[in-house]
């Protein structure tokens, strides 16, 4: 199973619309579109999964700069997704800032 990073995706982009695209080269388990999570939003960004790594190989060859709702793609490999640190979120924890309050 590979898990194909699809960037530059127009705000207009479906799943269906991806889906197709990617068919033309081999059999396609899952797409996604990422959407912002508070907005709900396209991110302009998704990933497509291909259970056969020769096809999905060939997929990212064939199609990385072809364009799809009038934007150029930029699709590879994805990356695995970083572990998360237990601590978190970006807040700090306990005292400190910026100035005194004394």
């Amino acid at each position: 199973m590979k898990n194909i990073f699809v960037g530059n995706l127009s705000f207009g982009a479906t799943e269906d619309s991806v889906r197709s695209l990617f068919e033309n080269h081999g059999t396609v388990e899952k797409v996604s579109i990422v959407t912002d999570r508070d907005s709900g939003q396209p991110r302009g960004f998704g990933f497509v999964e291909m259970p056969n790594d020769a096809e999905a190989e060939r997929a990212i060859s064939a199609l990385n700069g072809t364009e799809l709702g009038g934007r150029a793609l930029n699709i590879n490999e994805a990356r695995p997704k970083a572990e998360r640190g237990s601590g978190g979120g970006g807040f700090r924890r306990g005292g400190g800032g910026g100035r005194s309050r004394w």
